[in-house]
């Protein structure tokens, strides 16, 4: 978007090079810092960011929390929650991973894939354990897509290279992993 008005200025004046190269400067960093943003919107369970990272293995809530999220997601999407932390979804709209705070959609595009990042995370972060909100937004998720899609916050949408590259390795995987050609 802001590549045209710098070569706008080139094919009118070519002294106008130092304008120009702002222009494409700015169609280089502003998408940059969208996709970081929306990459740091979406927190997986146990990641850095988590407000429920504590380390080692889930014990007690977070252990039959984890179980419901198993039981929510399939044996396919426990595997993706394990590594990445972020529960999967094939929904209309698209394929989603669902974190503890926010959701990534992924869908088709003219070229490659798109993905959107919903930021969004349910009450009372101290007292559930990571697993549940998780679940709770995957349940709402299913419930009404549309709406969730309406209340939640979007943060980035853009090609999927784009985010990839501020992701963690295991989120990527996931992200790689977002088959919207299956039924």
């Amino acid at each position: 978007m802001f590549s045209a008005p710098g070569v706008a200025l080139l094919a009118i004046e070519p002294l106008t090079i130092p304008v120009a190269l702002l222009c494409f400067a700015h169609a280089v960093a502003v998408p940059t810092l969208q996709a970081r943003r929306g990459a740091r919107a979406v927190v997986p369970i146990g990641s850095e960011r988590s407000a429920a990272s504590r380390g080692g293995e889930a014990t007690g809530p977070e252990k039959v929390a984890l179980g419901l999220l198993a039981d929510l997601v399939g044996r396919g999407g426990i595997d993706v929650v394990r590594e990445s932390g972020l529960a999967p979804y094939r929904g209309e709209l698209g394929f989603w991973l669902v974190g503890e705070q926010g959701a990534y959609l992924v869908r088709r595009a003219l070229v490659g894939r798109r993905v959107f990042s919903w930021c969004v995370r349910v009450g009372d972060e101290d007292g559930l354990p990571a697993a549940d909100r998780v679940a709770h937004l995957l349940l709402a998720l299913r419930e009404d897509e549309d709406g969730f899609a309406t209340v939640a916050n979007m943060n980035f949408s853009g090609a999927k290279w784009r985010v990839s590259r501020h992701l963690s390795a295991a989120e990527r995987t996931a992200l790689r992993s977002a088959d919207i050609d299956r039924p």
